[in-house]
């Protein structure tokens, strides 16, 4: 049983982890909704690694030439002239919030941030932000104009992902909107800066994996794993696709009827708040 949740729950991670509308928020609602164990932080934190391999798999050209070109920049004044130079120091520089406030937070990222009545709120609120980033931004950047200071920015903004419900690349996808970045250039970026951050995460977290603090072990979250590995590399190609030409507005639609539909469902005592592990 435990292995048909862990395929269960990696289908979801994959299919959510880069749309706009919160992976960690569903793995904490869908098992309530089939009346499962909440998997547990450190599931959610491991099973992301495979949806970041797809990330790596998919832009291993671009990986490849930020990382080069950021190491060469060490060595040679020369290529500190070029763009990698800059988009490897962003990505460095981006990533620090998310993981000294992960680090600072540990406790409540683990328990009280996974409260329902939290994760619904913050879909809803984070919807509401993100269709007012795709109305007022301008969407005419590309991503060869980013700047430190917005590296900074989007950085803060993704750090926000730590609270189930904001997502990780809703939030850095809103400030990229808000900035004026197109919104192909603006998902692109989000994908990039997340490697280091949630495989670091992940790897983290993978000393709980069947220490009686998560539901699962480690077969299932190896399986789990792999099936978020798929599934997210399907959903990569697809949404690329799909931002080059339309909204990001049944997104918006969705966190806000989830979101709305939780804190009913915890009104009225069909679920409860707590995630526990059991």
């Amino acid at each position: 049983m435990d292995l048909f949740r862990a395929v269960v729950l990696g289908v979801i991670q994959g299919l959510t982890e880069f749309l706009p509308i919160s992976s960690s928020a569903h793995l904490a609602i869908f098992p309530k909704f089939f009346g499962w164990d909440d998997p547990g932080a450190a599931y959610t934190a491991v099973v992301q690694i495979g949806t970041e391999l797809a990330v790596l798999l998919y832009f291993w050209r671009d990986i490849w030439t930020i990382g080069s070109g950021w190491v060469r920049g060490v060595f040679s004044p020369d290529a500190r002239q070029e763009p990698e130079w800059r988009m490897g120091w962003f990505i460095i520089v981006g990533s620090l919030p998310i993981v000294v406030l992960g680090l600072l937070l540990q406790d409540l990222i683990d328990r009280e941030f996974r409260n329902l009545w939290v994760i619904g709120t913050t879909l809803i609120v984070l919807g509401l932000v993100l269709g007012l980033a795709e109305r007022v931004g301008r969407k005419v950047k590309p991503i060869g104009e980013l700047s430190a200071r917005d590296a900074v920015l989007l950085g803060a903004a993704q750090a926000g992902a730590l609270v189930p419900g904001v997502s990780r690349s809703g939030a850095t996808i809103s400030m990229g909107l808000f900035l004026g970045y197109e919104r192909a250039a603006a998902t692109r970026y989000a994908f990039l800066l997340a490697i280091p951050a949630v495989v670091g995460a992940g790897l983290y977290k993978l000393k709980d994996i069947g220490d009686g603090s998560n539901t699962y072990g480690w077969g299932p979250t190896i399986v789990g794993t792999v099936v978020a590995f798929v599934v997210g590399l399907a959903v990569i190609h697809w949404l690329l696709k799909y931002v080059s030409t339309r909204s990001y507005a049944p997104f918006v639609a969705y966190r806000v009827g989830l979101g709305a539909l939780v804190l009913i469902l915890l009104g009225t005592g069909v679920i409860t708040a707590a995630t526990t592990v059991g």
